[in-house]
């Protein structure tokens, strides 16, 4: 696993050239609004913001002051909270264009970075499994689980990680369209990953995939001898 910063791409959304035998699958970014969504949490914000004008409304109700009173109260907080939700709405942006998410037959690459473009390296070797999270709007994230040798800086790697998973952080490849098909790509990559391995105990990787009516579909795909796959 590796981080690096460079300047220039021969191939778009890898940092070198593939070395032989190695093939790009997929490659794909996060979908704007969804990761703004679910990374930046901008709805929960702006619920926020519009609780606080009520609240300012209401108070200056009770008050028995004017009308014009009551706007003026309202207003700065909707104000602010249009502020910060159009400056989290061009960060997610930004970042959505930034990012590059590519799968070959031997590993994920995470390209992001609007300022300073970096490169996310994760081989297949280092990847114990991965699991599928499906949105209500249609996208998905696909969170990759490694081993607790190898490490990647949260805020470094943020918002391409898992939520909530400070101490062992996940890389994540977020808001994505075509999540479905990216997850059976990477399942049937990891497969034959492990099929090519030399190590005489190693079985195919173990690939499970669920679907509801009642819900969106989740997959997971894990090594046998690693730790559970990520929850869906």
């Amino acid at each position: 696993m590796s981080i690096v910063e460079y300047d220039y791409e021969p191939i778009p959304g890898l940092p070198g050239k593939l070395p032989p035998g190695e093939t790009l699958l997929w490659q794909g970014s996060p979908a704007r609004w969804p990761l703004a969504r679910h990374a930046l949490r901008v709805l929960p914000i702006a619920i926020y913001f519009a609780l606080l004008a009520a609240w300012q409304a209401w108070g200056a109700l009770a008050s028995q002051h004017g009308w014009r009173a009551v706007l003026h109260a309202a207003g700065i907080p909707l104000l602010l909270g249009a502020a910060v939700l159009g400056l989290l709405g061009l960060i997610g942006w930004a970042a959505a264009r930034a990012t590059v998410y590519s799968i070959t037959t031997h590993r994920v690459v995470i390209r992001h970075g609007i300022a300073l473009p970096m490169s996310l390296n994760l081989p297949f070797t280092q990847i114990d499994s991965a699991g599928l999270r499906m949105h209500r709007d249609g996208t998905g994230d696909i969170a990759l689980v490694l081993p607790r040798a190898q490490r990647v800086g949260y805020l470094l790697s943020w918002p391409h990680v898992r939520p909530g998973h400070y101490l062992q952080p996940q890389p994540a490849l977020r808001a994505l369209a075509d999540a479905g098909r990216a997850a059976e790509l990477l399942a049937a990559a990891l497969l034959e990953s492990t099929r090519r391995s030399e190590a005489p105990s190693t079985t195919p990787a173990i690939v499970r995939v669920a679907a509801s009516a009642a819900g969106p579909a989740s997959a997971s795909a894990s090594r046998p001898d690693a730790r559970a796959p990520v929850a869906a």
